[in-house]
């Protein structure tokens, strides 16, 4: 399960100053810790003299501050987004107004399946729907820079538009939120799917890079061997599920509780949203039926086929 994960919560780098953790990137952490942020939200630097900025972050002025500050005498020439959740893409106005830079990213927030009547995203950390790149990209597209180049690899699942970027020959990736070092990521219908999710970590796990720069938390090493962790959570996740309606019909509230002992209060509903993106995958796959026949959804009643 998730204590299993090689979690890593150490971070020593204080709200809106800047380090530079390899060369030629650059990290601006934004002070708006929570149970879904961590520390903050990570902003990155990339290059020197004419730069990238990735995931500018929530719309707060100290951390535009911060991170115009990091690149004074410098040149901000492109502002790349790898998702467009509230913490990650707000501020991206404010920079493209100080720099003139050209935004690129996969394309607008979206539901990652139609809604069903009546819902809504329930999470704090709900879709900047004002979001628009310049650019949109898609997977294996290249944005180039001078003296930087950052392929783009479509990873859909925590949002339906999220995006990773591989600095080439590097070695590195910037995970956004797909895989984070001090805890898992959230996967929550209707933004994101569990399909999608554990579809992209599969991609993950093939490809070369072995140093990950998440949107939140510390860098992750040796990556590949990390990533195969999070999938076997996710796995061990599915199987609590079916052994808990293997006992009979039941509901998320029901599920969760016996699944998330411990968790922390204010994350319970994010947890209910996770069981259900494992049941509407459960779901689509013919393993698991709603007890009333209807599609799946947070009030149903769920029971194995």
């Amino acid at each position: 399960m998730a204590e299993d994960i090689p979690f890593n919560k150490k971070l020593d780098l204080a709200p809106e100053t800047v380090d530079e953790p390899v060369p030629g990137v650059r990290r601006v952490m934004c002070d708006n810790p929570g149970p879904f942020t961590f520390k903050g939200t990570m902003s990155y630097i990339i290059g020197r003299g004419k730069v990238a900025i990735i995931d500018p972050g929530p719309d707060d002025e100290r951390h535009v501050k911060a991170l115009l500050d990091a690149v004074r005498g410098e040149t901000v020439t492109h502002i790349v987004v790898t998702h467009t959740h509230r913490d990650h893409s707000p501020a991206v106005p404010a920079i493209k107004a100080a720099t003139g830079a050209t935004v690129y990213a996969e394309g607008p927030h979206r539901a990652a399946r139609p809604l069903h009547i009546g819902e809504i995203h329930p999470l704090d950390s709900s879709g900047d729907r004002d979001f628009r790149p310049d650019i949109a990209v898609a997977d294996g597209d290249v944005i180039e820079g001078d003296g930087w180049a950052l392929e783009s690899v479509a990873t859909p699942g925590h949002t339906a538009n999220h995006m990773a970027f591989a600095l080439k020959e590097r070695d590195i990736l910037f995970a956004g939120d797909h895989v984070m070092g001090w805890s898992t990521s959230i996967v929550a219908p209707p933004d994101g799917a569990m399909s999608d999710y554990m579809g992209s970590l599969s991609k993950l796990s093939e490809r070369p890079e072995q140093l990950y720069f998440p949107g939140h938390g510390p860098a992750i090493p040796d990556a590949v061997r990390f990533v195969a962790y999070y999938r076997l959570h996710r796995r061990a996740r599915e199987d609590s599920i079916l052994h808990w309606l293997a006992k009979g019909e039941t509901d998320i509230p029901t599920i969760a509780r016996a699944s998330y002992i411990g968790i922390d209060p204010r994350l319970l509903k994010a947890a209910g949203l996770s069981v259900l993106a494992h049941l509407e995958d459960l779901v689509a796959r013919g393993i698991v039926v709603t007890a009333d026949g209807g599609p799946p959804s947070i009030d149903a009643r769920y029971r194995l086929r």
